[in-house]
């Protein structure tokens, strides 16, 4: 099985790691742990999504950071003020993993502003007078913003699956020994819960996953797929979910679940394949893709029941 090394959308995964310095778990690891792997969403019916129903990045953190044996202090809210005084005072003690932020608004980056930049992760190094001195796994290492800019971007107010602005997560302290291996196998039953589907988590109405969620894109790519989600997939959606897929299923096979890793690397291999009718829009050939990657959610859901066991 040949793993993909390159460039990607890691946003959260790569600032975490980041934080955990020179001891980290690879990001493949850190990505799998989050549980974002392990399904599809389809938001309101109309958001594809390459992740569980229901998850989203904030829960993924919290997750791979428990299943790794450190303990971190989260917080949030006030205003932007108090939110820049909180973050200063942190910074003195180390970095600090500060997001969701809104991607458009980091000014730094070609293109911005823009109101098409999603959620984003950074490491924030310094607070240095008027300036924010940041790692942004997008390609910005040691990159500069204005605080208030900063500040704009960290309230995170375009960002739906959160209400909290200026979230950060710092004091980073390991509180016991725990192998890549261990991680991994204590991940699995929340991956499998994440495949079986959550219903404790609230959703938009119309929101669908797993085989359900690829059935309905099926659909809407043979009605027509909007040009927003088609740019959305095309930019990020199936970059970043053939690789999760893709990172999963070497992670699996580490650990001896070669029949789930199997699993894995077929989905990886039909969503990445993916890219070019997108791209190209020979949108039959994207729909008989999205038919083809439906049914393997509850293969891979079954394989993973049989390794997990009751």
């Amino acid at each position: 099985m040949s793993g993909y090394i390159g460039s990607g959308p890691y946003c959260f995964t790569n600032s975490l790691a980041m934080m955990l310095g020179p001891n980290a778990p690879a990001p493949s690891v850190i990505e799998t742990l989050t549980g974002s792997p392990f399904g599809v969403q389809l938001i309101a019916g109309t958001l594809p999504l390459f992740d569980p129903y229901g998850w989203d990045p904030d829960l993924g953190l919290d997750a791979a950071i428990d299943l790794l044996g450190v303990r971190c202090e989260r917080t949030d809210g006030g205003t932007p003020d108090e939110a820049l005084g909180r973050l200063r005072a942190a910074c003195a003690d180390g970095p600090v993993l500060a997001g969701p932020v809104d991607m458009g608004l980091l000014l730094y980056q070609p293109g911005t502003p823009t109101t098409a930049g999603g959620d984003h992760f950074v490491q924030v190094l310094a607070v240095d007078g008027d300036t924010v001195l940041l790692h942004d796994p997008h390609g910005h290492p040691y990159a500069t913003l204005p605080t208030a800019d900063f500040a704009a971007a960290w309230e995170a107010q375009s960002v739906t699956y959160t209400d909290a602005p200026f979230v950060m997560r710092a004091g980073f302290v390991r509180e016991r020994d725990v192998t890549v291996a261990e991680a991994l196998r204590d991940s699995l039953p929340g991956a499998l819960r994440w495949l079986a589907g959550r219903d404790d988590l609230a959703m938009p109405p119309g929101s669908l996953g797993g085989a359900a969620a690829v059935e309905a894109l099926a659909s809407q790519v043979a009605e027509g797929l909007a040009p927003g989600i088609r740019a959305m997939m095309a930019g990020f959606g199936i970059r970043v979910g053939a690789r999760r897929l893709g990172d999963a299923a070497a992670c699996l096979d580490l650990i001896g679940l070669t029949d789930c890793a199997a699993a894995l690397n077929q989905q990886a291999r039909i969503l990445g394949g993916l890219q070019h009718p997108l791209v190209t829009g020979d949108d039959r050939a994207l729909e008989t893709g999205l038919r083809q990657l439906a049914p393997t959610y509850e293969r891979l859901r079954a394989e993973l029941s049989t390794a997990v066991g009751p």
